[in-house]
């Protein structure tokens, strides 16, 4: 006997894990878009200013985008998979959204060209990374994940 056992799940926590992998499949989908600088991308952003801004991008925010989204998609599998590197992952992923969202709100002027919306995104995002470190944190305590 392994000294493992593991507590089935409530029914909201399979909800908010899938909707963990939906969002962060839509940030691989966005990342990708961003890189490969799509046509996509191209008419999302019909405003050449605001699409100026996202070609312009630092390297090292990419970076951290790729880190936040890869490492999200990886820990909402383990999520699903019901595996403690769920939280490790999940965690890495939320200091690289810190990161990436530290730049968008004060670096990247986009506060400056939308004003107070400009906030809505990233904190949506911040608060969704977060949410997911915790369902891990909560899920290894209850062990419902080991």
């Amino acid at each position: 006997m392994t000294g493992f056992s593991k507590e089935k799940p409530p029914f909201w926590y399979w909800i908010f894990a899938i909707i963990g992998l939906c969002w962060n499949l839509l940030g691989v989908n966005q990342y990708l878009q961003q890189v490969l600088k799509s046509e996509y991308l191209k008419e999302m952003y019909p405003d050449p200013i605001v699409l100026e801004m996202v070609y312009n991008t630092p390297n090292w925010v990419m970076a951290a985008f790729a880190v936040a989204v890869f490492f999200g998609l990886l820990g909402t599998i383990c999520l699903l998979a019901r595996k403690k590197w769920a939280k490790p992952l999940l965690m890495i992923s939320f200091i690289a959204v810190l990161v990436q969202m530290t730049y968008q709100i004060f670096f990247s002027g986009s506060i400056e060209y939308y004003g107070p919306l400009g906030l809505i995104l990233p904190i949506t995002v911040i608060v969704i990374s977060f949410a997911l470190v915790r369902l891990a944190r909560k899920s290894i305590k209850h062990r419902w994940i080991n």
